[in-house]
C-alpha cells in the first residue's frame, strides 16, 4: 500500500479559466453529441441533440471595440432573453444562446433598436475580422475599425439577408504582418508601406540596442555603419516594409502617409469543402488611405462583391469562381486594371502558373 502523500490540488491564476465553466448547461451536456442543425433565417441557429434538447443562436454584428455602456447594454440583453448566456465568435460577431424559441424574435427587435443587426449565417457576409490599426498598432499602414464600419456600411444588405451563392468572409490587416485572417479570406484588404523605415540617428543612439535592431530584421535589410559606433542603414532592395524593426527601435519609422495605403486580395480561405484551402492572391495592389471614409476601398470591395454575387454558381467561394473563369475574366468583369504587380516573381512562382491548355468557362 503506498504512503505517497496526496499533494492538494494547485490553485494558479496562470492562463484562461477552463471553457466548460462558461458553457451554456444545455450545450454541456449535449456536448459530443448534437445530431443537427439547422439556419432557421438569417442570423437564427437551431442545434438539436441526440436527446431531442434544442438550443437556439441568435447572432449579431459587433463593432468589436466597444464601449463600456454597450457591453453592459449587450449584457442586459443576455440576462433577460437568453438566462445570461453568450458569446463572442472569431468573426466578432455575438452569439446568444436561448432555449424558449418564444425569445427570439423580441430578442432580435432590441438589438435592431441598439444598432447591432441579426445576421451573418449560411449565404451572407459574415462580420469582418480585423486588426487594431491607427487606434492601437505602432506599425499598422492605415485605420482598422474605421475602413470596417464603411465597408459594412455598404454591405449591410449582404450581412442580413442570405442571397450570395455561397458564405463570403472579409478581413482586414493594418500591415504585412497580418494580425487578421486576410491570407485565408474571400476578400482581404491589406494596409502596405511603401518606402523603407527612416533612421532617425537622434532617437537610435538613445533608445535602441544595435544588435537586437539588426537581428530583428527578417531579410536582413539592416546593418550597421562601419567606422561608426552607433548607427545603422538599410539596403532598400531587401526591405519589405514589414515593421518589425520598428517594433525593437522606435528610432526606424515606418509610417509614411504619403506612400502608406491599402491593397485588395482575393480567393483565401480556409474549408476544404470541394477544394483545398487556399492563400489570398492580389486583385488591387494599391488605394490611398483616405479617411474617414475610404471611399475607393469601399467600392473597391462593393464591386468584387456585386460581381461575384451575379456571376458565381451556387456554393462557390470567391476563390473557387476566379479558379473557374480564370483571372482575365475576373479583371474584366470587375474593371480592375493588371499591373505588374500582380506578376508572381517569387523564385518557386512557376509553381502556380495555369501550365496547362484547359479551357476556362
Amino acid at each position: 500500500m503506498s504512503t505517497t502523500p496526496t499533494m492538494p490540488k494547485r490553485l494558479t491564476d496562470v492562463g484562461p479559466p477552463h471553457y466548460e465553466k462558461y458553457l451554456h448547461p444545455m450545450a454541456k451536456a449535449n456536448y459530443g453529441k448534437w445530431k443537427y442543425h439547422e439556419v432557421l433565417s438569417p442570423g437564427v441557429l437551431c442545434h438539436v441533440g441526440e436527446s431531442g434538447d434544442k438550443l437556439y443562436t441568435v447572432r449579431a454584428a459587433t463593432a468589436r471595440l466597444m464601449s463600456v455602456q454597450s457591453l453592459r447594454k449587450i449584457a442586459g440583453l443576455a440576462d433577460k432573453y437568453s438566462g445570461g448566456y453568450l458569446r463572442f465568435t472569431s468573426r466578432n460577431n455575438i452569439e446568444f444562446l436561448l432555449t424558449e424559441p418564444a425569445n427570439i424574435e423580441a430578442l432580435k427587435a432590441e438589438l435592431f433598436e441598439l444598432g447591432f443587426p441579426v445576421g451573418g449565417t449560411k449565404n451572407s457576409i459574415s462580420s469582418i475580422v480585423h486588426t487594431q490599426g491607427w487606434i492601437h498598432c505602432h506599425s499598422a499602414a492605415t485605420d482598422a475599425s474605421g475602413i470596417v464600419k464603411a465597408v459594412m456600411d455598404s454591405l449591410y444588405e449582404r450581412f442580413t439577408h442570405q442571397d450570395l451563392p455561397g458564405k463570403l468572409r472579409i478581413a482586414l490587416a493594418c500591415c504585412v504582418n497580418m494580425c487578421g485572417a486576410v491570407h485565408c479570406s474571400d476578400i482581404a484588404i491589406l494596409g502596405i508601406h511603401r518606402t523603407p523605415p527612416l533612421v532617425r540617428s537622434d532617437v537610435l543612439a538613445k533608445q535602441c540596442e544595435i544588435p537586437t535592431l539588426i537581428a530583428s530584421c527578417p531579410t536582413g535589410a539592416i546593418r550597421a555603419v562601419p567606422g561608426e559606433a552607433k548607427a545603422v542603414e538599410v539596403i532598400d532592395e531587401q526591405c519589405m516594409y514589414c515593421g518589425n524593426c520598428y517594433t525593437v527601435c522606435p528610432a526606424m519609422q515606418m509610417n509614411n502617409p504619403d506612400n502608406d495605403g491599402l491593397s485588395i486580395w482575393v480567393g483565401g480561405k480556409v474549408s476544404n469543402a470541394r477544394t483545398a484551402p487556399a492563400f489570398s492572391k492580389l486583385a488591387v495592389p494599391f488605394l490611398p488611405n483616405n479617411p474617414p471614409r475610404w471611399p475607393e476601398v469601399v467600392e473597391a470591395v462593393v464591386k468584387i462583391v456585386d460581381v461575384y454575387a451575379a456571376h458565381a454558381r451556387k456554393y462557390e467561394r470567391v476563390g473557387e469562381w476566379i479558379e473557374r473563369i480564370g483571372w482575365p475574366r475576373f479583371f474584366q468583369l470587375t474593371g480592375f486594371e493588371f499591373t505588374r504587380h500582380h506578376i508572381d516573381d517569387f523564385k518557386h512562382a512557376g509553381l502556380t502558373y495555369a501550365r496547362s491548355t484547359h479551357i476556362r468557362y
